[in-house]
């Protein structure tokens, strides 16, 4: 972690706004879409996650205005703007940049042009420029966040100030002695696109101590270095440029970012594309010395800013190794770091590269693997009360990985809650990848990518520009049959001066056919078809284990003490509101009775009381009696006469009124008829 993220664990004591801006003109108001899936595992699954990170970036992340933030001197005070998380209150350009790209655009205009500004500041001749902090070598992303907000708007006065932004921080840039161009490669120079820590390098550039610094940049060789992910972002960043410069009647600057653009795109392919992996490689030192190594992000990067050609393209798609929980950041893991101890940015899984490679693997129209990266954030948010910043690659626990702090000790650092571009990731997967929407200077367009099994799904309530859409997907696969725009025929797109309320229904074919869980069911039969099992293709309800059901209220995955089974145990029943939900899967939907076993730890001095619902409503209270001083042992208790119906009954135990909670689960079973 950075020092500019360790001064940012402040006490947040500026008012967080609902996401509603009121005044706000309709074309640039907040919305709240909903997501609704025809199956209901579908909902629980990729709906409710939906839910939540509508909940983080909108609310619990929307912070009211600041001035100073208002160095650019565009910022609205009537409007806030999205900090970076629930432990970082800055914006900070990436996170700005990326949050507004992902979703902040589409569902709260006003705020995502003030998150853009706020890391926007004037040179001393009063010129617009990305701010020039610390981590100046991935200021140029902005670029794409902002003809993103363009497209998305039809700002054009946000335009024209965004263009003047652009041309002088990509002047700024060519001409800077440190993370400016190296002439010699034809590319820039400086750390990766959000590797701030050192713990994201190999050694060399690093050694095996990390002993000059944690951060990134005061390390030489990085600093001279040239890495995938940052040279992609300035090969966008012409291009947004040059789309900018076109739509402003700048035809003579359009060509000459283009052209920047192109001789960019042939130096990256040239010095990072390896024939040999079949990828492109991570790292191109000064002396020339190459790393073969895999960057989630710079992968995702080649692909969705056609650096990669379709033959690349599809190499890198059938070549990336992704770990268990999702793309990792770097890979593999360096010889200093493993997978007892992943590194902070090493070989672990941070959802905003998930998210870039999903959008990826959308454009690609790769519709398994995108539904498989889609499955593992879902999971990931369900399982841990919402979106937290790193997750642990191999287990999916809540894990900020393991960093030097410049001695002999590696540190184990915290991983925060309520990410915004974790949460804002997500929103692109549904938004970018699921309902394929795609942006242009004339319209919205539909390439939608909705995986068998999944069932029919309805995004309502979605804001572009003038109008209020609600649209439909029907069928499965990536092949539009037909759409219809209130009814009618039509074809999938919306114009940019659709004014009101709208239906839009698109029914997809050409699934791919598959076993995406791998449970000898395919996809387009299975209840569950990226969760594997042997009730109807859906886990045995014989055996739960806590940390796969859907936790709630703060309770999150943890391996902080022993003797737990599976991957984790869960944590964090210790206030009111807090709930672990298990679906049981039966074979039978007919109502009946049956017994509840739960594993668990208490610690405490005496018994604990917790309250058992089955599919909402409240059966009893029920009693987990003391079973060690110590948090390391673990007991079973079971409560009989637990009435259920239906196929999957959702069975929760929470705290709630009356309860004194503070117990760990380790897995929940379930037999009866």
């Amino acid at each position: 972690m950075s020092l500019r993220r360790r001064i940012g664990r402040v006490l947040l004591v500026l008012t967080t706004l609902s996401g509603v801006v009121a005044g706000a003109p309709p074309a640039t108001a907040a919305t709240t879409p909903s997501l609704r899936f025809a199956s209901p595992l579908s909902q629980a699954l990729y709906g409710s996650p939906y839910a939540a990170a509508l909940d983080n970036l909108l609310r619990v992340n929307a912070l009211g205005y600041d001035s100073r933030y208002n160095k650019s001197g565009l910022l609205d005070p009537a409007t806030g703007f999205f900090r970076a998380g629930g432990g970082y209150q800055q914006p900070w350009t990436r996170d700005a940049s990326i949050n507004s790209w992902n979703a902040g655009s589409q569902l709260a205009p006003a705020l995502a042009r003030n998150t853009l500004w706020a890391v926007v500041d004037k040179d001393s001749a009063g010129a617009l420029r990305v701010q020039q902090d610390d981590q100046q070598w991935d200021q140029v992303v902005w670029l794409t966040a902002a003809w993103n907000h363009y497209l998305v708007t039809g700002d054009l006065a946000f335009l024209d100030n965004a263009y003047r932004t652009a041309k002088n921080t990509l002047a700024i840039r060519e001409r800077a002695g440190t993370a400016g161009f190296n002439a010699t490669y034809g590319l820039f120079t400086g750390a990766s696109f959000f590797n701030d820590g050192i713990a994201g390098y190999p050694a060399p550039p690093a050694d095996a101590t990390e002993s000059v610094s944690t951060g990134s940049m005061p390390w030489p060789g990085v600093a001279s270095g040239m890495y995938l992910s940052t040279n992609a972002v300035y090969h966008a960043a012409y291009l947004n440029a040059a789309n900018m410069a076109e739509r402003l009647g700048q035809a003579q600057e359009a060509t000459g970012y283009r052209t920047k653009a192109a001789a960019l795109k042939t130096a990256i392919n040239r010095h990072f594309w390896n024939a040999q992996t079949g990828l492109y490689n991570y790292q191109l030192l000064a002396d020339g010395s190459q790393g073969a190594y895999q960057e989630g992000a710079g992968l995702a990067f080649a692909l969705l800013f056609d650096i990669a050609n379709p033959d690349q393209a599809r190499s890198v798609i059938s070549r990336a190794r992704s770990m268990t929980w999702g793309m990792p950041d770097t890979f593999p893991h360096w010889n200093r770091y493993s997978d007892a101890q992943p590194g902070r940015h090493n070989a672990i899984v941070w959802p905003l590269v998930q998210g870039l490679w999903a959008k990826a693997l959308a454009r690609q129209g790769n519709q398994n693997l995108f539904a498989s990266e889609v499955t593992r954030l879902a999971k990931l948010a369900n399982n841990n009360s919402g979106f937290w910043e790193i997750y642990n690659g191999s287990t999916g626990v809540v894990d900020g990985g393991y960093q030097r702090l410049g001695d002999t000790v590696k540190f184990h650092w915290g991983s925060e809650p309520d990410q915004t571009w974790s949460a804002t990731a997500y929103l692109d997967m549904v938004h970018t990848g699921l309902f394929g929407l795609r942006y242009g200077q004339q319209g919205l367009t539909f390439a939608p990518n909705l995986p068998a099994g999944w069932g029919d799904v309805t995004l309502q309530n979605l804001r572009y520009r003038g109008a209020d859409l609600t649209i439909t997907l029907r069928g499965a696969g990536t092949t539009i049959g037909s759409v219809k725009l209130d009814g009618q025929p039509s074809r999938a797109e919306i114009p940019a001066t659709l004014q009101g309320a709208h239906t839009v229904e698109i029914t997809l074919t050409g699934a791919a056919a598959g076993d995406r869980d791998g449970d000898g069911l395919g996809d387009a039969q299975d209840r569950c078809p990226d969760i594997g099992g042997g009730v109807a293709g859906c886990p045995s309800p014989s055996r739960l284990d806590a940390e796969d059901a859907r936790n709630t209220g703060g309770v999150k995955t943890n391996v902080n003490h022993t003797g737990y089974s599976g991957r984790a145990f869960v944590d964090g029943l210790w206030a009111e509101g807090a709930a672990s939900s298990f679906t049981l899967h039966r074979a039978s939907a007919a109502p009946g009775t049956g017994s509840i076993t739960l594993r668990y730890a208490n610690g405490n001095s005496d018994s604990r009381t917790m309250t058992l619902s089955v599919d909402g409503r409240a059966v009893r209270q029920v009693s987990f009696p003391k079973i060690s001083d110590s948090w390391d042992a673990w007991g079973t208790v079971t409560f009989d006469g637990v009435p259920v119906s239906g196929s999957d009954p959702v069975v929760t135990i929470s705290y709630g009124s009356g309860d004194n909670g503070r117990i760990n689960l380790d897995w929940l079973s379930y037999s009866g008829a």
